[in-house]
């Protein structure tokens, strides 16, 4: 199976309010390995950038006038993800921006182009309700090495959101494949029996007369004997 792991940074929290994506991260795993393919891209938002925002991921928006706009890596990066299904920590977010920005440009939904979409946070409550689930505290839950996110970055967080689901599901891939191991299988056991202790008692004249007249009636009472 072809899955993306899918992460976004933005100007702020709020696609409606008119904020923008000002990266996008993409990495692929199939068969749950990693194929060391990415597509990864900074964007130019033409718009200032929420100091609130610049605090989490630490970009500034001097570092991205060079960069290109949406609507010039939008086709690469439809092309990259089609068909897979995607996985977003918290996919209503990024969804909602990234939906807003193909609008823009006259695109249909990123739903439309692939095969599903999970939600690893709401993964994450369902399993550990009542608990911190975003990425850090999931990062410490399963002993994954997070010492590198110091901010907020879309590779880097896509990268371990791809450990972390792994981690969260491996008790379902162990149980799959202790289900078709062969040492889970049933087999057959053939038990050797010596047939040479067991002692044949034969019919006698008198047995072997009686035997005889009983099918006899039986015959004649038009039964079978089998």
């Amino acid at each position: 199976m072809r899955q993306i792991f899918l992460d976004t940074e933005t100007t702020g929290l709020y696609p409606d309010q008119g904020h923008r994506i000002i990266e996008i991260a993409a990495v692929e795993i199939f068969n749950r390995r990693a194929t060391q393919r990415h597509f990864h891209v900074y964007i130019n938002p033409e718009r200032e950038i929420d100091p609130g925002a610049q605090e989490v991921h630490g970009i500034s928006l001097e570092f991205l006038q060079d960069k290109p706009l949406f609507a010039n890596v939008a086709e690469d990066f439809i092309a990259f993800i089609r068909g897979a299904e995607l996985i977003i920590h918290n996919a209503p977010f990024d969804l909602g921006f990234l939906n807003m920005e193909l609008a823009k440009l006259n695109q249909d939904k990123l739903e439309t182009h692939v095969s599903g979409i999970i939600d690893t946070l709401k993964m994450a409550k369902e399993m550990r309700p009542g608990q911190r689930n975003n990425l850090d505290a999931l990062c410490r839950h399963f002993g994954i090495d997070n010492s590198q996110r110091t901010l907020h970055g879309a590779l880097l967080d896509a990268e371990l959101l791809a450990e972390v689901y792994i981690a969260m599901t491996r008790g379902q891939e162990s149980l799959l494949m202790e289900l078709s191991s062969p040492e889970t299988q049933t087999t057959q056991t053939q038990l050797a029996v010596d047939f040479s202790a067991l002692k044949v008692l034969a019919a006698d004249a008198e047995e072997l007369s009686a035997h005889a007249q009983y099918i006899a009636s039986l015959a004649k009472a038009g039964a079978s004997s089998w």
